[in-house]
C-alpha cells in the first residue's frame, strides 16, 4: 500500500496518509484514456449545426421553364441543389455525438489516470484548502505555499465548495472539482493533482476494489 505525505496548507509535513492500491496503483492503460477522453469531449459537443435541404428551402414550387423545346437543360425546381440559393446536399443536421462506454472501463481509466499522477510524483494530499473569503489572492498564496504557484493544478475536494470555486475561476490554470465530478480528462490535462484529506476516503469509496474490472 502506497504512503504519501500529508501536507499543511502553508507547506510542511503534517503526517502521512495511506492510499488504496486498487485506486492509486492500478495499471496505466493509455488506450483507456483515449476512449474515455473521446467520450467526454463528444458528450460536450452541442450538435446544433444545421442546413436546409431542398425540402426546407422556400419557393420553387413550379418548373422554371417547360420540359422541352427551350434548348436548355430540363429543370424541375429553382430550389434544386445546383441552383444558387437551392438546398444543400448531404449537409449537417442536428444530432447527438454522445456515445457510451461500459462503466467498468470508465472506472479503470480514472484509476489509471490517478495512478499515473502518483507515479509521476504529481499528486499532493493537503490537510485543507478552506479559504476565509472567495478571493483569488488567497488561493494564489495557498498554492505558492504548496510550491504550485505557476503550475496547472486540479484541486479535488470532498464536496462542492463555492468559496474555493469562486477564488479559482479567475485562474486559467486552476480548476476545482468535487470527488463526484472527478474525471479522466481534467486529471490528465493538468500538470498537478491536489487532493484534500477529507476527499481521499471518498475517492477510495468511489473507485476502490477493482477485482471485477477490465484487464484488457
Amino acid at each position: 500500500m502506497a504512503t504519501l505525505d500529508l501536507v499543511r496548507p502553508g507547506g510542511g509535513r503534517a503526517g502521512s496518509v495511506e492510499l488504496d492500491p486498487s485506486v492509486f496503483e492500478a495499471q496505466v492503460k493509455p488506450h483507456l484514456f483515449h476512449a474515455e477522453v473521446r467520450r467526454q469531449l463528444a458528450r460536450r459537443r452541442a450538435g446544433t449545426h444545421s442546413t436546409k435541404n431542398r425540402a426546407f428551402v422556400s419557393g420553387g414550387g413550379i418548373k422554371p421553364w417547360r420540359q422541352k423545346g427551350t434548348g436548355r437543360a430540363r429543370q424541375g425546381s429553382i430550389r434544386a441543389p445546383q441552383w444558387s440559393g437551392g438546398g444543400v446536399v448531404f449537409g449537417p443536421v442536428p444530432r447527438s455525438y454522445e456515445h457510451d462506454l461500459p462503466k467498468k472501463v470508465r472506472r479503470a481509466a480514472l484509476r489509471g489516470a490517478l495512478s499515473l499522477r502518483l507515479r509521476e510524483g504529481a499528486l499532493t494530499v493537503v490537510e485543507s484548502l478552506a479559504l476565509e473569503a472567495p478571493r483569488t489572492k488567497l488561493l494564489v498564496e495557498a498554492l505558492r505555499g504548496l510550491g504550485l504557484g505557476e503550475a496547472s493544478v486540479l484541486l479535488v475536494v470532498a464536496v462542492a465548495e463555492p468559496t474555493l470555486a469562486l477564488a479559482a475561476r479567475n485562474l486559467p490554470r486552476v480548476d476545482v472539482l468535487p470527488v463526484d465530478g472527478l474525471n479522466v480528462y481534467d486529471v490528465l490535462r493538468h500538470e498537478r493533482l491536489v487532493v484534500t484529506a477529507d476527499a481521499l476516503p471518498r475517492i477510495h469509496e468511489r473507485l476502490g476494489d477493482a477485482r471485477k474490472e477490465v484487464s484488457a
